[in-house]
C-alpha cells in the first residue's frame, strides 16, 4: 500500500487514462476489477447519459472508479450534478481549471485528480484542493502540452506536497518503474489500453496501434494553440498542409470533424483521427485487460529488483 493506492482505493497504482468517447463501462469496469483505476469519459454525454453510464460501473463492480471531466464542455454543471447524486468518489478533470466545481466537489467528499502540463498548473490545482496531479508528458495522444515526462514529472514533484501520478510515453513496466524513479508514486496509461480486449474500438484501429512503429506519430493543431498527438494518415497530412498554408480555424475544424469516431467505430484509418502516444511503436499485441495489468507489474517489480542490485562502479 502506498500513499497514492490508499488515495485511489486500488490494488495497484495504475490510472487508466480517459480517452474521449472510448473509455466506456466496459473498459472501465475491467480496469478497476484488475486493480487500477478505471476512468469513465463522459465526452459526449448528458446527464442521463453519463447516469447511465455510472450505475453500469456500479452494478458489476464495488472496485473504485472515477469520471473525467473534460472541461471545455458546456455542459460540466450539469454533470457535476450527477456525480455529486451518484457518489462517484474520483473525478479527474483536464482541459480546463476545475475550480468553480471545486466547492462543491470537495463538500461531497469527492476526490478530484486534474491532469496538467506544467510545474505552476500543478500548484495552482493543489491550492485549490486537488489530492493528486498527474504530470502529462507531450509523449502522450491526444491533447498535449509542451513539456517531456521525463523532464515534467520531478520538476512536479519537487514543487507540489501532494501525489504525483506520472503519463506520457509509459506502455511496459520499464515506463512505470521510470515513473517511479522520477518521484512518481504511480503512472497513468492510455495507448497500451488501446489495444485491450474489452476497449469498444474498431478492431482497425487496435491493429493500427499494434502495427505501428516509434515514429508513426504526429502532432496537429500547434499553431492554433490545441495540439493533438495520433497517428500520421490522409487526414493529418492534409490538416498539416493547410495550416502551413494560414488555414483559418474554421477551415481546418472542418478537416477533424467527427475525425475520432471516424477511426475509432467506423475503423476509418486514412480521414480518423487514430490518437495515440508515441510509445505506440512498442506495443506488439491484443490481451484482456487483466493480462495487461498483470504483465505491467511483474515487469516493474523485475525491473525495480535489477535496480535494487545495480551498482555504479567509478
Amino acid at each position: 500500500m502506498t500513499a497514492l493506492t490508499e488515495i485511489l482505493g486500488t490494488k495497484y497504482p495504475l490510472v487508466q487514462g480517459s480517452m474521449a468517447r472510448i473509455s466506456n463501462h466496459v473498459l472501465v469496469i475491467a480496469v478497476s476489477k484488475a486493480g487500477g483505476l478505471g476512468v469513465l469519459t463522459s465526452v459526449g454525454l448528458d446527464q442521463t447519459g453519463l447516469r447511465t453510464e455510472i450505475k453500469k460501473v456500479k452494478a458489476a463492480t464495488d472496485q473504485p472508479f472515477a469520471v473525467n471531466l473534460m472541461l471545455m464542455m458546456d455542459n460540466i454543471a450539469d454533470l457535476v450534478e450527477v456525480i455529486i447524486e451518484e457518489e462517484v468518489p474520483i473525478v479527474m478533470t483536464g482541459a480546463g481549471t476545475p475550480k468553480p466545481y471545486m466547492p462543491m466537489l470537495l463538500a461531497a467528499g469527492v476526490k478530484v485528480i486534474p491532469v496538467i502540463p506544467s510545474v505552476k498548473l500543478a500548484q495552482k490545482m493543489e491550492a485549490l484542493g486537488a489530492v493528486v496531479v498527474v504530470a502529462e508528458g507531450m509523449e502522450s495522444g491526444g491533447h498535449i502540452g509542451a513539456t517531456t515526462t521525463m523532464a515534467l514529472v520531478p520538476q512536479v514533484v519537487s514543487a507540489v506536497h501532494i501525489p504525483v501520478i506520472a503519463a506520457g510515453g509509459i506502455g511496459d513496466g520499464r515506463g512505470v518503474a521510470a515513473a517511479l524513479a522520477l518521484g512518481a508514486q504511480g503512472g497513468q496509461i492510455g495507448t497500451l489500453f488501446l489495444t485491450a480486449d474489452e476497449t469498444p474500438i474498431a478492431d482497425a484501429y487496435k491493429a493500427a496501434i499494434i502495427d505501428a512503429n516509434d515514429t508513426a506519430t504526429t502532432v496537429t493543431g500547434r499553431q492554433a494553440g490545441a495540439p493533438v498527438r495520433a497517428l500520421k494518415n490522409t487526414m493529418t497530412n492534409k490538416y498539416l498542409e493547410l495550416e502551413a498554408q494560414g488555414a483559418t480555424w474554421a477551415e481546418l475544424e472542418t478537416v477533424v470533424l467527427h475525425s475520432l469516431a471516424k477511426a475509432a467505430f467506423e475503423g476509418d484509418l486514412e480521414n480518423g483521427s487514430i490518437m495515440a502516444g508515441e510509445i505506440v511503436g512498442l506495443i506488439q499485441t491484443r490481451r484482456p485487460v487483466q493480462k495487461i495489468i498483470e504483465d505491467l507489474f511483474h515487469e516493474t517489480e523485475m525491473v525495480i529488483k535489477h535496480l535494487n542490485n545495480f551498482k555504479l562502479n567509478f
